[in-house]
């Protein structure tokens, strides 16, 4: 009985590790974020330090914000989201209330 438990858990890891890593691979491959990357590779040569360093950080922000976005979608339920959306919702009142709206 024990054994069968074990097994269950570590198949719901797996499971999810792959889902993980899946959505992982959906964010990378993800049409906009393709895109995005294909302007920064193909306009490289053509923009100044400065500028380069500002897109790359604005390709990584896309691609970490879809990556968190989808990894958070395979880890909570949507009644999960809710209650996590509401507590942010609450504590951004509160923080509102504590500094007087500013």
């Amino acid at each position: 009985m024990l054994n069968l438990e074990l097994e269950r858990k570590e198949t719901k890891m797996i499971a999810t590790a792959i889902a993980i890593q899946e959505a992982t691979q959906e964010a990378v491959h993800d049409e906009i974020t393709m895109t995005v990357a294909s302007q920064l590779f193909n306009a490289r040569n053509e923009m100044s330090d400065n500028d380069f360093a500002q897109m790359l950080f604005k390709y990584s922000a896309l691609l970490s914000s879809l990556t968190a976005t989808l990894v958070t979608n395979v880890l909570l339920t949507e009644s999960e989201m809710d209650a996590m959306i509401n507590e942010i919702n609450e504590f951004d009142n509160l923080g509102k209330d504590i500094t007087n709206g500013n």
